[in-house]
């Protein structure tokens, strides 16, 4: 049919008659006047309409088996998310457990050291106040935080209080290259300076050039006048490397900090100094050394062999 402007109006008046005869349909039910044409319609088309049906069915089975399997995928997936919660449950009590262990070995060399100590989670990490390596922790001025109070945790020296705000805090650490701190050697004494090296093993300048040193050997810091920014007696970190002697007046060793500053959690701000420096207390004890075991191999000539070369020169 070519679209012309009559072909328009009829297929408007088409339409219009079509819902007429809907509007009429619904309204007069079972006395439709339509309702003979319908029955006749279905008549003819039934039929066919059956073998459709008949050749549709299989699809309409497998539109149901579809449905049903939506549910099954939705039940299967309200599984996966009990399992999800579950794992994230005991996930979180690991953690929890995790960080109570943390919190013991805090408070046990706190105990070691007699710090009076404020606990902090830190909740940040990243450069901030023009600091290289510094975090901030959940624990400010109303906490009783001040700048320049030593940090602390289960290993042993995290850093100082740099900046402090109503309720959080900034702590620079003690690998930051701007980061300085007195130290003393365990047992000797030896007094020095360490300088974080950010990644890298600490730098520690030791007063005396010629102090005996080896590998392995522990620092702690000394502390400072008032007891700010350092308190005596926390853990610093154990000797790597000594640079050999030169005569000169200082000597540089590197030391390995106990503390592990990228996966740093609960700390503790020291808010009471010790009443006399604790010394080498706070360390944990070094563990012994276990013997290697010594196996003695002992051989004894058999009888034969014995008898074989004492025979052999009566044959020649």
């Amino acid at each position: 049919m070519r679209d012309t402007r009559e072909s328009r109006l009829l297929l408007v008046l088409l339409i219009a008659i079509a819902f007429a005869l809907i509007t009429v349909d619904i309204r007069a039910g079972e006395e439709s006047p339509v309702d003979g044409a319908r029955q006749a319609a279905a008549a003819v088309f039934g039929p066919v309409e059956k073998g459709v049906a008949t050749a549709v069915d299989p699809v309409a089975n497998a539109i149901g088996a579809v449905r049903d399997s939506g549910e099954r995928h939705s039940r299967i997936a309200v599984l996966e998310r009990e399992n999800a919660a579950l794992k994230a449950k005991l996930g979180s009590e690991d953690q929890a457990r995790s960080r109570i262990r943390e919190l013991d070995e805090m408070l046990k060399r706190a105990g070691a050291g007699q710090y009076g100590i404020k606990g902090a989670e830190v909740i940040a990490i990243g450069a901030a106040q023009g600091f290289s390596w510094t975090v901030t922790i959940d624990a400010g001025s109303k906490d009783g935080i001040e700048r320049d109070m030593t940090v602390i945790n289960g290993d042993g020296l995290v850093g100082r209080v740099a900046t402090v705000g109503p309720d959080t805090a900034t702590v620079v650490l003690a690998n930051d290259p701007d980061f300085t701190v007195g130290t003393r050697l365990e047992k000797t004494g030896e007094l020095g300076f360490a300088t974080g090296q950010g990644d890298r093993a600490l730098s520690v300048q030791m007063l005396n050039g010629k102090a005996k040193i080896s590998a392995g050997d522990r620092l702690v810091t000394f502390g400072s006048r008032g007891n700010k920014p350092f308190v005596p007696g926390v853990p610093l970190g154990e000797v790597v490397k000594v640079d050999p002697a030169r005569g000169d007046l200082t000597r540089t060793v590197w030391v390995r900090p106990f503390v592990g500053f990228s996966r740093l959690d609960i700390v503790g701000v020291v808010v009471m100094p010790p009443r006399e420096d604790p010394r080498d207390a706070v360390l944990p004890p070094k563990p012994q050394a276990v013997p290697t075991p010594t196996v003695t191999v002992t051989v004894t000539p058999s009888p034969s062999a014995s008898a074989g070369a004492s025979a052999g020169p009566a044959d020649e």
